[in-house]
């Protein structure tokens, strides 16, 4: 549970005019006045930050309008996750606006994932350049490509990178004209956690809002933030300041899907926003999955022309196709998670150490990143999952012709694993990434190595409580205050996500009534009192059938337990509910030395 001020949020919950559980959840958001609440709460298209206050952008913005003057060929490069083929989509959609029907030229070129890898590669520049491109700007990609920025410059191509991830600090910023990365050093830019279409979107905003102003702030900017909505949440970036504006007016944007590929992606993933508000986990777990499929099983490419052709049968038809490649993956990433849970049963050594390094022939490099979050998820450790391909001699140099490893990984809170990576840099041939997740890729030979040096570095970095399981908290909330209008009132936290998540409330000495039933042989839904006379609220317990079993709750039973909020819409017996994330028997409870804070809603 973290600290509460309860005094604060009574204060706060009095002059903002709001439930005191709500005051509580803003201040552990950093959300301390007043003022500050009603931003947070009321998000408007205001709240968009200055794209010129984005170093680089006026020099950028200058050379783009130069090369739709003269009808320049433009070179957009971008990547292959949901992130990358977005900011593709918004940027190449302005430039085209503004230029105007047939009065462009703005080719596109989205990295094959198992062909080309992640990154800006200089013979794709040269390409581009025998090709007749005058411009190149690279979208969520180029902050690093100081080999593709040095081709570029050679070749006397003009490259504008635009980038969310960390530069190399030692190396600084790549030759460019310009470069727009809110990470960069001296960037006055406010949100520095843009995902890398957020980047490419102000780019846009500053170039639409310099061709008209009020169109773009009327109707097409508004409209591009529903597909930089998708790529906000899909791409984790913390649910604050600008992305959080971006996230809602997106998600709200989406009620009104025009766009023949989103409405056919939306119908396939089983999604009405006209009947249903959409949410973030709607976005994260049914959406995002459909369009990364292409980046991890096929060619990204086709994400953009879904989005971006008039054709609606064109667009079904691709849809369809990225709907059938996320089944594919996720029966590859089945196969390849049985293997790894296999690793970790025969070597227990693997899943006790403090960083996680799990390898193996011809593991599919699409899905090597979602598998390493689920070993995070499974042993609460960092992970690497790295996949040797015998087949490639891509590492050059002494190494050229040894078999070459692609791995993905990913972090717990507390241990930056950009850094842990850049401890071991000279082992690899490509790397990159920020805190939470890393790729790269190395000669397979040095992957023992790579093992040993991050068991070392974790070892030294990462303190033992760091790798206890931990399920943090927001408030205590008792079920007799839980009512239809708070229920509705902390919906307005909504979109939720990472540094904004669904609150999780913990209620103790809860009595169960009645027997608890069983679900599908796993699941369990449970009657819990709301207090004297105040009946009952139900609860559902994913999973846990066999737990409750084991402890021997059933009627009577008092617990402690942690829980969400949610609201089931069955017109029979819908309404308010309970999510169990995690409960105990209460009188199993230690003793705590004071009473829990008193939470009044």
């Amino acid at each position: 549970m973290p600290p509460t001020d309860i005094d604060a949020a009574r204060e706060l919950a009095q002059s903002a005019g709001i439930p005191v559980v709500l005051a509580q959840l803003l201040r552990l958001r950093g959300v301390h006045s007043p003022e500050a609440a009603e931003r947070f709460l009321n998000v408007s298209f205001d709240h968009l930050h200055d794209p010129y206050s984005m170093a680089g952008m006026t020099v950028a913005v200058a050379r783009v309008k130069a090369a739709i003057a003269r009808r320049e060929p433009i070179l957009i490069y971008g990547d292959y996750d949901v992130d990358g083929t977005v900011a593709v989509v918004l940027l190449k959609t302005a430039i085209e606006m503004i230029a105007g029907p047939g009065r462009s030229d703005v080719r596109f070129h989205v990295p094959h994932r198992l062909r080309e890898g992640y990154g800006m590669k200089s013979e794709v520049v040269e390409a581009a350049v025998a090709a007749g491109a005058r411009l190149v700007i690279s979208v969520d990609t180029g902050i690093r490509a100081f080999a593709a920025a040095e081709a570029a410059a050679s070749l006397g191509i003009d490259l504008i990178v635009t980038d969310h991830h960390l530069p190399d600090l030692g190396r600084g910023l790549p030759p460019a004209i310009a470069v727009l990365n809110p990470n960069q050093q001296d960037c006055q830019y406010a949100c520095k956690h843009l995902c890398g279409a957020g980047v490419a979107f102000k780019l846009a905003q500053a170039l639409l809002e310099a061709h008209d102003r009020v169109r773009a702030r009327e109707k097409i900017l508004p409209s591009f933030l529903k597909m930089l909505a998708i790529a906000t949440i899909a791409d984790a970036v913390p649910l604050l300041g600008e992305n959080r504006a971006i996230a809602a007016l997106g998600i709200e944007q989406l009620g009104r899907p025009a766009h023949p590929g989103l409405r056919a992606l939306l119908e396939l993933a089983k999604l009405d926003p006209v009947q249903r508000r959409l949410t973030s986990t709607d976005i994260a777990f049914r959406l995002a999955p459909r369009i990364n499929a292409a980046g991890r099983m096929d060619i990204a490419s086709e994400v953009v022309e879904m989005f971006t052709t008039r054709d609606s049968q064109r667009a079904r038809f691709l849809a369809e196709k990225l709907d059938r490649l996320n089944s594919d993956r996720r029966n590859t990433e089945a196969g390849i998670l049985d293997k790894i849970e296999a690793q970790l049963k025969q070597d227990p050594r693997l899943r006790e150490g403090p960083c996680i390094v799990l390898d193996g022939e011809g593991w599919h490099r699409g899905v090597i990143g979602i598998l390493a979050s689920r070993v995070v998820e499974q042993t609460g450790r960092p992970a690497i999952v790295i996949t040797h391909e015998a087949d490639v001699g891509a590492a050059g140099g002494d190494n050229a012709g040894e078999a070459e490893a692609h791995g993905s990984g990913r972090s717990i809170p507390g241990f930056h694993l950009l850094q842990a990576i850049e401890s071991c840099h000279e082992l690899f041939t490509r790397f990159g990434g920020h805190a939470h997740a890393v790729g790269f890729s190395l000669p397979s030979s040095r992957v023992p190595e790579l093992r040993q040096r991050l068991t070392d570095y974790a070892g030294i970095h990462l303190r033992q409580e760091d790798l206890e399981p931990m399920l943090l908290c927001d408030a205590y909330l008792p079920l007799d205050q839980i009512t239809p209008e708070l229920y509705a009132c902390l919906q307005r936290l909504h979109p939720t996500g990472m540094n904004n998540e669904d609150p999780r409330f913990v209620a103790t000495n809860v009595k169960v009534v009645g027997q608890p039933r069983i679900l599908k042989e796993l699941h369990v839904k449970l009657q819990l009192a709301r207090g004297p006379g105040e009946g009952a609220i139900p609860a559902l317990a994913w999973r846990w059938a066999g737990r409750l079993a084991a402890m021997g709750v059933g009627d009577g039973a008092l617990l402690d337990v942690v829980y969400r909020l949610r609201h089931n819409q069955h017109p029979d017996f819908g309404g308010v509910e309970l999510e169990i994330e995690d409960l105990r028997l209460a009188e199993a409870a230690a003793v705590q030395s004071s009473h829990p804070p008193h939470s009044s809603a």
